[in-house]
């Protein structure tokens, strides 16, 4: 990008304003930093997903690829056994293909905590020798993962095309 091109402007959407309970808001919280992050890669040209803007390689899709392992082994109890390989998308995965993906996982994902009233219950899954996090654990694991990964995409979506804003 130039230092003359002209920069695209999302309209930023303000974080959820939820009374109700802690788990509402907790889950309110990642709901927008969800669709946040997948904003930033939805409608990003796919001719640059995949490129590597800074040092360490990352890339959109890649963080996209992440997240979704990342809910599918918190909520659902899946084993990953390489996680650096989850920030690597398939040479055949398009935009559409990693977003559905993420959706997939989300949708899944909400599914387990809709039927997790307390938030100090463990979710409804266990692995040999290691237990399931609390709910409340996993919302806050998991809001704090997905935000940090939200501003990672943030700054390499404006690398990639100028687009910035939520």
């Amino acid at each position: 990008m130039s230092a003359t091109a002209p920069r695209r402007r999302r309209r930023d959407t303000p974080p959820p304003r939820t009374g109700g309970s802690e788990t509402e808001v907790l889950r309110a919280f990642l709901d927008y930093v969800r669709t946040s992050v997948a904003a930033k890669v939805e409608d990003a040209p796919e001719r640059r997903v995949r490129t590597a803007m800074v040092p360490s390689g990352t890339n959109l899709l890649g963080l996209l690829n992440h997240l979704t392992w990342v809910e599918r082994s918190l909520f659902l109890g899946e084993t990953v056994t390489d996680w650096p390989s989850t920030f690597h998308a398939g040479d055949e995965d398009r935009v559409a293909d990693v977003t559905a993906r993420y959706r997939e996982a989300v949708e899944r994902a909400n599914g387990v905590l809709d039927g997790c009233a307390d938030p100090a219950a463990h979710l409804p899954w266990s692995r040999p020798g290691r237990p399931a996090p609390t709910v409340r654990w996993a919302l806050v694991h998991m809001i704090e993962e997905t935000g940090r990964h939200a501003g990672h995409a943030d700054i390499l979506r404006e690398l990639a095309d100028g687009t910035t804003g939520r």
